[in-house]
């Protein structure tokens, strides 16, 4: 048994001096990410990956943007402009029509669009307005989804 333990440990230390210089983007964050920051090695990522695992910080660290992790931007935001659509329907359908209004200034500010963009957004909205608002019947999530297709146009 001792033998087969040292030859383990002999084959781990050669694989992991084999695969020194690998990045850690393997493991992704997390606190098992944190504590083998700066170590190389498929030893050590794989001593990360378990870490992450095992203690499912991963998805804390994902939903919270803390452990190293970022929440996913187009979560946070979609989720900000669903809201804010579904309860600006009627206003929104008006504003983009004509091109400007106190609800797309407050949609260009959710959407973190620049300043100096908004004349471009306002514009994108208003020449799209048959496709972001296609039928009466257009439920919120389909305006969002045909918002959001616009803005990563511009």
């Amino acid at each position: 048994m001792k033998r087969m333990m040292v030859t383990l440990a002999v084959f781990f230390l050669i694989v992991n001096a084999a695969w020194a210089g690998t990045t850690k983007e393997n493991c992704g964050c997390g606190i098992g990410s944190m504590a083998f920051e700066g170590k190389d090695g498929l030893v050590s990522q794989l001593a990360a990956t378990f870490t992450n695992g095992i203690f499912g910080n991963q998805t804390f660290g994902i939903t919270s943007g803390t452990l190293g992790c970022e929440k996913p931007y187009s979560f946070t935001q979609n989720e900000k402009l669903n809201l804010f659509v579904a309860e600006n329907m009627d206003n929104l359908a008006v504003e983009i029509a004509s091109g400007q209004g106190e609800s797309l200034d407050t949609l260009a500010e959710i959407a973190e669009i620049p300043a100096e963009n908004r004349a471009k957004f306002f514009t994108a909205l208003q020449g799209n307005f048959d496709a972001i608002y296609p039928s009466p019947e257009v439920t919120h999530t389909e305006v969002v989804k045909h918002i959001v297709d616009i803005i990563k146009q511009i």
